[in-house]
């Protein structure tokens, strides 16, 4: 079929306009809170709104977002979040490779009972290891550190099932050949096996990425110092002195969604295709 008779089967497509405005009139719906939320933050402090269509109106100001800027410590908690969350998906795809590697392509005794040691362990909720994995960092001296953040999120069993799970669809010729030509297995994993597995990687690390960036419950209780804050720890700390005021707390959310988004135009096409890769065998 020509590309002049699929645009001629588009323009015959009576629920076209119906699909589109649909379309659109989601995505106006998933916009409106962040467009709100940017308004409410460009509206000065003492101005009062009786009715939602005054904080589309002016009159607007950046004083708000000069005051957030000095008077508190956001880009700080934007660094520690972005430190957190990249060395945190380092280490879980060096971990969670090198686990899967071994249990898919290396023979030795109970492979098949640790596999499902990793399946169990996406059945145990994580607020039941709070308490014991805040004992164990205590016991350890590694509270209100960088490597108490770091350390109880690399261990990734959705990893290691998704990354074993690719692997096993590497041809075992391919890697029986290597090993014939004297190819060593860390050899086998960097040049041969890692390189096929870059979907997979970039989904697991985006997920990891994501979900350390968003992390709020652990960070808030192994840190103390207020230098170490994670953006999900310092917002609602920075909200909290400003209970009876909005303006500020919405100011805040706004400039700390900035990064996030810019991020995620930049990486729309790998973050999509990193999503729906989780639900697809390798």
């Amino acid at each position: 079929m020509s590309q002049t008779d699929t645009l001629l089967e588009k323009k015959r497509d009576p629920l076209r306009i119906p699909k589109v405005a649909l379309a659109l009139f989601v995505t106006l719906i998933f916009l409106f809170p962040i467009i709100w939320m940017f308004f409410v933050s460009l509206k000065p402090e003492s101005q009062p709104a009786t009715t939602p269509l005054e904080w589309f109106l002016p009159p607007y100001t950046f004083v708000n977002y000069v005051d957030i800027i000095g008077g508190s410590d956001i880009f700080l908690w934007v660094w520690n979040s972005f430190i957190v969350g990249i060395i945190t998906t380092a280490l879980t795809l060096v971990l969670t490779s090198l686990a899967a590697f071994a249990l898919s392509k290396m023979q030795f005794r109970y492979r098949r009972a640790l596999f499902v040691f990793f399946i169990a362990g996406l059945m145990v909720p994580g607020e039941a290891m709070i308490i014991p994995l805040y004992e164990i960092i205590g016991n350890l001296n590694l509270l209100d550190t960088y490597s108490g953040l770091i350390l109880p999120m690399i261990a990734a069993p959705l990893g290691v099932i998704i990354l074993k799970s690719f692997f096993d669809g590497v041809p075992n010729e391919v890697i029986e050949s290597a090993q014939i030509d004297g190819c060593s297995d860390i050899r086998l994993f960097w040049n041969i096996v890692l390189p096929l597995a870059k979907p997979a990687l970039a989904a697991i690390g985006i997920l990891t990425f994501i979900g350390s960036w968003n992390n709020f419950l652990w960070p808030y209780l192994a840190i103390i110092s207020e230098s170490l804050y994670t953006l999900p720890v310092g917002i609602p700390m920075y909200n909290s002195n400003y209970s009876e005021s909005f303006i500020l707390p919405m100011t805040v959310n706004a400039l700390a969604s900035v990064p996030v988004i810019i991020a995620f135009l930049i990486f729309e096409k790998q973050i999509v295709k990193g999503i729906s890769f989780t639900g697809i065998k390798g």
